[in-house]
Order: C-alpha cells, then sequence, then structure tokens
C-alpha cells in the first residue's frame, strides 16, 4: 500500500484533523488536569455544583453527614492507637530535629485537626517524621548551632515550615505535582536507606551516653567521633539502651509477622517511655549517667507568627532547608496515600492532597510546629475522623500530662527512633532493582553512598542530578533496534531480542523508540549513517543496501527539527542510492508529515506504509531479485 492511498485512509477512517487551539487545550489539560477533577462537575444543576465544590475543597463535607457510630468506633480505636505511638515519635523527632521536645507534640496536635479538614484520604495520620527532621536539624544547623542560639534555630525551623509550606501547596494549587515525580522510585530506595543509616548512627549518642559528639552527620565523623569518645560510654544507658531496643524490635518483628497484631509495635514506644520513665523515677537514675528529657512546659500551641524570620541573613537558609524538607515530606506523604488508595480501592487527588499537607504546615508555622506530613500506622483508619482524635488525645497529654515526661531518658527515645526508622532500608527493593535495571541502581546507590559518606542534602541532590541525566541521556540518544522478519509470517521484530528474526536482503529496517526532536536529530542521522555503514559491510556487493525504511509506531511526538530530519534524511539517503520509507506514523508524526509533504512534496508515492511487511512486500517488488515467501 503506497503513500496516496494510505494518505487519503487514514483522513477518511479518523476524525477531521484539530486546529491548534483545540489541541493546546488537550495537552494543557492532560499536563495539568490528567484526572479531570471537573468532570464530576458535568451535567449538574448549579445547587449541586455548589455543593460538589464545597466537599472538593473541604473534603470533610463529603464524609461527615454520612458519618456513622460504627465507624466512629473504628476510628476511635485508630485514633489512640496512632496517638499512642505519635506522642513518643513526636519527642523523639524534635530532638533529632535540635528542636524542643515539646515541639514534637505542638506538631502532632494542630497539623491532624487541619488535614482531617482538607485531607482525601481516609488511612493516614498526620504528624512529624524522621527523614524531614533530620534533613532540617541539620540544614539549619550549618547556619545557626541550637546550644548557641535555641531562639534563633526555633525562629529558622517556623520560618523554613512555612516556605515548605508553601511550596507545597503552591505545587497543589498551580497543578504542578508531576515535579516530585523527578524523584524516582530508585532514588528513593538509596536516599531513605542511607538517611535511615545516618538517623540511627545519631543516637549512639544517646544510647552511649556521650555529652560530646560530632556536629557533622556523615559515617566517618559519627563512628570517630564514637570510638574516640569511649570514656564518655555510660554502661548503664548501653544496658537500658540495648534492652529497649531489643523490646521495641522484637515488637515489630512480631507485628510485621501478623499485620492484626499492629497493636503490639504501635503500643511498644509508649510502654517503653511509661516504663523507663518509671524506672528513672524509682532508682533516681539521672544522678547515675542516664540523661533525661527534662521539665515540659504544659500547655496547648503558642503562637509563633511573631518568630517567623525573614531578614536577608537567614532567609536564603529558611528557603532552602523548606524547599528540600517541602520536598521529601510531601513525596512521602504522597507515596504512602496514594499506596493506600490503591490497596483499598479508592481515589486520592493529588495535587489536592499537596494543597492539604501545604496548608496544615503553613498553619503550623504560626502555631509553633515545624514540618510534617501524612503518614501511615495502619491502625485501621475508616475515615479523617482518627486524625480528630489522635489530636484530642495528644491536646490531653500538653494540658495534663507532660510533667510525666520528665524522668523519661532519652536513650528511649534514640531506641525509639532507630526502630521507626529501620523500615526505611528495604534491601529486597534495593535487590529488585539491581535485577530491573542495573542503570537504576547506578542511581540508587549514589544516593544512598551521597547520604551516608556526604550529606543528606548532598546526597539527595547527586542521586536527582544522576535521574535527570539518564532521562537526558534517553532523550538525547534515543534506542534505536534492527528489525528482521520472523520467518512463516509477516511479523518484523528486534534482531537482539528474537533469534529467529531474519535480515531482510537489500533492506534496513531500523525502529526508533523515542520522540523525535532538536535534542536527538544529529545523533539519530549519525547513528542511521553507522547502522549502514554496518549493514554494508556485513551484506556485501551482492546484497547492497536499496531501502531504508524507519519504523515509527513508538515516535509519540516531533518537532519542527524532526521534520527537517526527515526530508533531509530522504535527500542524503537518495545520494547514498536509497530510498526511505515510513512505517505507521502516528497521531501527531502523521499530521506533521503531511503538513511537511504539502510544502515540500519529499514523500514519494511509495514512502508511507502501515506495517513493516507491507513496505517490505511493495518495495520488494521495485527489485527484481527475488525475495523470501512471506505468509
Amino acid at each position: 500500500m503506497g503513500h496516496c492511498g494510505w494518505k487519503w485512509g487514514f483522513r477518511g477512517s479518523g476524525s477531521p484533523p484539530r486546529g491548534t487551539l483545540a489541541k493546546l487545550k488537550i495537552r494543557f489539560k492532560e499536563t495539568f488536569f490528567p484526572d479531570d477533577p471537573f468532570r464530576q462537575f458535568k451535567g449538574q444543576s448549579l445547587g449541586a455544583k455548589w455543593a460538589l465544590a464545597a466537599q472538593y475543597v473541604f473534603p470533610i463535607l463529603h464524609w461527615a453527614p454520612k458519618y456513622s457510630l460504627s465507624l466512629f468506633k473504628s476510628d476511635l480505636v485508630a485514633g489512640l492507637t496512632i496517638a499512642s505511638l505519635a506522642i513518643p515519635q513526636g519527642i523523639s523527632y524534635a530532638k533529632l530535629a535540635n528542636l524542643p521536645p515539646i515541639i514534637g507534640l505542638y506538631s502532632s496536635f494542630v497539623p491532624p485537626l487541619v488535614y482531617a479538614v482538607l485531607g482525601s484520604s481516609r488511612d493516614l495520620a498526620v504528624g512529624p517524621v524522621s527523614i524531614a527532621s533530620l534533613i532540617m536539624g541539620s540544614m539549619l544547623r550549618q547556619a545557626v548551632y541550637p546550644n548557641n542560639d535555641p531562639y534563633l534555630f526555633l525562629q529558622l525551623a517556623f520560618t523554613s515550615t512555612l516556605f515548605a509550606g508553601l511550596f507545597q501547596a503552591s505545587l497543589g494549587i498551580l497543578r504542578l505535582g508531576f515535579i516530585i515525580d523527578f524523584l524516582s522510585k530508585a532514588t528513593l530506595i538509596g536516599f531513605m536507606a542511607g538517611a535511615a543509616i545516618i538517623v540511627s548512627l545519631q543516637q549512639l549518642k544517646a544510647l552511649l551516653g556521650i555529652s560530646h559528639f560530632t556536629k557533622q552527620m556523615s559515617l566517618i565523623p559519627v563512628l570517630s567521633s564514637v570510638f574516640h569518645k569511649t570514656d564518655e560510654w555510660s554502661w548503664q544507658t548501653v544496658l537500658m539502651g540495648i534492652c529497649f531496643l531489643v523490646f521495641l524490635l522484637l515488637a515489630r518483628h512480631i507485628s510485621m509477622r501478623n499485620p492484626k497484631l499492629f497493636w503490639i509495635s504501635a503500643g511498644a514506644p509508649l510502654t517503653s517511655v511509661i516504663i523507663s520513665t518509671a524506672l528513672v523515677f524509682a532508682f533516681k537514675a539521672q544522678h547515675h549517667g542516664i540523661s533525661v528529657i527534662g521539665e515540659l512546659k504544659k500547655g496547648l500551641n503558642r503562637p509563633s507568627w511573631d518568630m517567623l524570620r525573614f531578614d536577608g541573613h537567614y532567609l536564603f537558609v529558611a528557603i532552602k532547608t523548606g524547599l528540600v524538607t517541602g520536598i521529601i515530606s510531601l513525596t512521602e506523604g504522597i507515596a504512602v496515600g496514594r499506596t493506600f488508595a490503591s490497596l483499598k480501592d479508592y481515589q486520592i487527588d493529588g495535587n489536592k492532597e499537596m494543597m492539604a499537607i501545604g496548608l496544615m504546615n503553613a498553619v503550623g508555622s504560626c502555631t509553633s510546629c515545624y514540618v510534617t506530613t501524612a503518614v501511615n500506622y495502619n491502625a485501621g483508619c475508616k475515615t479523617a475522623m482518627s486524625n480528630v482524635i489522635m489530636a484530642l488525645t495528644v491536646m490531653v497529654t500538653l494540658l495534663f500530662l507532660m510533667p510525666l515526661f520528665a524522668y523519661t531518658p532519652n536513650v528511649v527515645l534514640g531506641a525509639i527512633i532507630i526502630t521507626a526508622v529501620v523500615g526505611l532500608i528495604d534491601l529486597p527493593a534495593a535487590y529488585l532493582v539491581w535485577k530491573m535495571d542495573k542503570m537504576d541502581f547506578l542511581v540508587c546507590a549514589c544516593a544512598f553512598l551521597g547520604v551516608v559518606f556526604i550529606s543528606v542534602q548532598d546526597g539527595l541532590a547527586v542521586a536527582v542530578g544522576i535521574s535527570i541525566f539518564r532521562v537526558l541521556l534517553q532523550i538525547t540518544r534515543p534506542k534505536m533496534e534492527v528489525l528482521g522478519n520472523i520467518p512463516g509470517t509477516d511479523l518484523y521484530r528486534g534482531l537482539h531480542q528474537y533469534q529467529t528474526a531474519r535480515r531482510i536482503p537489500g533492506f534496513l529496517i531500523l525502529a526508533v523508540e523515542a520522540p523525535i526532536n532538536f535534542a536527538n536529530t544529529t545523533y539519530l542521522n549519525e547513528r542511521i549513517s553507522r547502522f549502514i555503514e554496518e549493514e554494508n559491510a556485513e551484506a556485501g556487493k551482492q546484497h547492497a543496501l536499496r531501502y531504508l525504511i524507519l519504523e515509527l509506531s513508538a515516535v509519540s511526538a516531533v518537532d519542527t527539527s524532526g521534520i527537517t530530519f526527515f526530508t533531509d534524511l530522504k535527500k542524503s539517503m537518495a545520494k547514498r542510492g536509497l530510498e526511505v520509507a515510513f512505517v505507521n506514523p502516528v497521531g501527531e508524526v502523521m499530521e506533521k508529515l503531511q503538513r511537511a509533504n504539502e510544502a515540500h512534496g519529499f514523500l514519494g508515492p511509495d514512502s508511507l506504509f502501515l506495517t513493516a511487511g507491507q513496505a517490505v512486500l511493495s518495495l520488494s517488488s521495485l527489485i527484481k531479485e527475488p525475495t523470501p515467501t512471506q505468509v
């Protein structure tokens, strides 16, 4: 089937060509509204549209009117379970960020209430997380050391949280959530594992009772500090730390083996805090080498909008810290939310989740909170009411129970942190990446090694840089495959993938497997020339090439440079005595080829074909030599 017949068949059997504005509208919609959030408004009355709009902005209006007592019973148990885990972890993570422990509890009170109103996931709880806490503490410590000026450090933490929230909310409002997709799965696996090791190593200060510890975060300085301060090790602290670490890890192992026993691992941190606090109080252990949290003030969150600091000297540090912690916490929250939505067969709006997480951080920065995100404790939540119950439980703790934490040993908080981050080291996932894609594993390994040996933020930057470089390589160096015929069929497949595929004498059939644009046309031209030289050298004079066939079904887009590449290729191949044919150009590629042909007339009567088999069959009739019979 030649050029003219297929041209008219293409237009006649399909819809009329779309105009430029229509194409731009479709492209805009697919870029910023791939989930088509407004489809539910179609065909609705004005009143119904307003109600749906209110439910879209405030998801609580969707589930609250249908809320029942049975749902409340499940959410009550889940909320109390989450609180039992969030309270000790909140205190621990605040210390990880070099912030007062009370800030961790504040961050588990206000943000969950905001998320309950704005969040669209019914399985997620809200609170601080280890990695974001570690990053915030390490980045801000480069500007001001918390022991030297704790008030300034706290100001910068709240200011960074504000910028993190504004950045997160902006991504959602402007529908730019695809930006966080640059953190590939391989990047996150390596980054999380490296960060988990650094977080765990930092807890050696508490587990060993060391008073003077390195300010650096990488592996070598931490281990050097540990073994150069053996004179500060406290056997009482080591003994207590090992006992509670074993207890927490055992509880985690039991819950992983039997998910129905989740309450064991959920209650283990609070149980550890209660038991260790009682032991310290009973034996006056704070006077025998075991450090404790100390007195914590009672009361709810204090307003902190007057502590936001925007002067030029520290503004850049706050913005940079906010962007990095915002991206990490947002990526973790969205990934967990999508995972549980998929498992339980419901949808969450990623952009709306970004707005919810961003707004709760912006509000949190004004109410003495630092960066939080949506996390999952797998506690059987039915609705976002579980966050309200958790927040109310934390409120009761803040109002009445704070004096009880005065004797809580720091070593137990360190053990709680280690137990929490152990799950971030996913060796089976890393092994799967190794088996599937060695380049992805290189990205994973670079992220891991960068975090462990350089710093958390630099390791992340290296991994993201390598990921982007890989994407650029795929764009500028697209894959091309030589196709051959599978005997007894009219199918053409890659010679490297199918051992039975055979070359057709006189034909070079190449499949291009990427969009063709200004970034890769030079490479394509050079690579095709090399293919031709290799083919001629292998075939010899008897079966010299006559036709170059480009299989374009995998080429999804082409720009002006790509069309120029096609026209120039026809001319350069004609000088070599070769004819060029195109197989199955689709969509935009076909339309642009037709327009270019109308302007330049570079397509001959045998230039466009639907399949490679049709191209070989049609063109081989022009060659006097016989070709293999095909079915």
